[in-house]
């Protein structure tokens, strides 16, 4: 396997936040393929086009993709040994033959030069230690006038999971951290635009989408599906008893609202981001 330079990432996508995401492959999916259709309609998939999954998980996405390519095909790429398993496996009982799965780091990994028509990624390109490197490296595999097309989160405020994690700022730190790190890392489309910019693409676009999100069967289920997500259970285990239980009061009670026949539902808003590359000067 070519070599890892975020090894922060990692260890994190090796260790628990990885096998939680593989053992609720079909819980995440919930949470994230109502974006699914923007994402597929921007990147614009041929039936011969060569498509990298940028970040690929659990592999829908990449699984997706290369149905929509059926006389090219589809590579996905992570950090993460269980959710690359669990891609492995989907993809296998689902048929999908025209589909390849890699374990690597997307800042350094070898792709090669204008291999792939487009580039994509759904809620997976936050988390870069060097994301002009990234970037740049993926504008590298793209052949000249390549497509990006990626979606990321907003800024939490003005959002319903950002009054989810309201309810739980007087017992544990935002799961998200600041803006700027994480998860809202790229938070900012002007951050977006001038990482793109450096790393060689043209044409960045930024547009707010949104979709619902489905997080439970019922008010418990959401929240201890919540609680179990990588970044709250850290903080649920370093807050003490009095507070890891106030968090999970305050949980429940600020899902509540977004129950009903259909489950808990959250209004996700989301940047979906495009761009094309330009060849290597």
């Amino acid at each position: 396997m070519p070599g890892i330079v975020n090894t922060a990432q990692a260890e994190a996508w090796n260790g628990y936040e990885g096998r939680h995401w593989a053992e609720h492959d079909e819980r995440y999916d919930a949470v994230n393929s109502g974006f699914n259709e923007f994402l597929f309609d921007a990147a614009g998939i041929g039936e011969r086009d060569r498509v990298l999954d940028i970040g690929c998980g659990n592999g829908q996405v990449t699984r997706l993709a290369a149905v929509r390519a059926p006389l090219g095909g589809a590579t996905g790429i992570d950090l993460s040994a269980p959710m690359l398993a669990t891609a492995r496996a989907r993809a296998e009982a689902e048929r999908v033959a025209n589909v390849v799965f890699e374990r690597g780091d997307v800042q350094v990994f070898p792709f090669g030069e204008g291999v792939f028509d487009v580039a994509l990624s759904r809620f997976a390109v936050m988390f870069f230690a060097d994301p002009v490197a990234a970037f740049a490296n993926v504008r590298r595999a793209l052949r000249p006038g390549g497509r990006l097309a990626f979606l990321c989160m907003t800024e939490l405020a003005g959002t319903d999971l950002g009054t989810v994690f309201g309810a739980l700022a007087p017992f544990l730190p935002t799961p998200t951290g600041a803006d700027g790190t994480g998860p809202t890392s790229f938070a900012d489309p002007v951050r977006v635009r001038s990482v793109l910019t450096d790393a060689g693409f043209l044409d960045v676009t930024c547009d707010r989408v949104e979709a619902d999100q489905v997080w439970g069967s019922d008010v418990p289920d959401a929240a201890d599906f919540i609680a179990g997500w990588g970044p709250v259970k850290y903080h649920l285990d370093q807050a003490g008893t009095e507070a890891a239980n106030g968090a999970r009061e305050a949980l429940s009670a600020a899902l509540r609202p977004f129950g009903g026949a259909g489950g808990v539902r959250l209004r996700g808003a989301a940047w979906l981001v495009t761009a094309s590359a330009r060849a290597e000067s």
